[in-house]
């Protein structure tokens, strides 16, 4: 079983863009899913609620280790992206465990299109 651990990194040095790091295949070829959450002047709060946040996020990413691949905080933007495996029902599920331990994180997604 692999770990997923998070960390906040305060490094001086640009990080690559996140179509660079963020993974579009898992180990066996096959795409993966992602999503982007939104997490409302997360960046602007003091180090010991950012910390508490993370410690949140952290149980949730090991309650869904087998789905999850991939997770990136940004501070500056207040935006978490999340790549996980095809698994059904799995982008809404997680953002929902996301949501019901950190309740200002709000899913970032596209209106559904009208039925014609």
């Amino acid at each position: 079983m692999r770990e997923l651990t998070l960390s906040i990194c305060s490094s001086l040095a640009p990080a690559e863009p996140l179509w660079q790091r963020a993974p579009t295949v898992d180990e066996t070829g096959q795409r993966l899913s992602d999503f982007m959450m939104l997490i409302p002047k997360l960046g602007k709060r003091p180090q010991q609620q950012i910390k508490q946040i993370l410690e949140q996020l952290q149980r949730v990413i090991d309650d869904y280790h087998k789905a999850v691949v991939f997770v990136d905080l940004n501070l500056k933007l207040n935006v978490l992206w999340v790549s996980v495996k095809p698994v059904p029902g799995i982008c809404l599920e997680l953002p929902a465990a996301i949501k019901a331990r950190i309740p200002e994180a709000l899913l970032i997604g596209q209106p559904p299109r009208p039925t014609q």
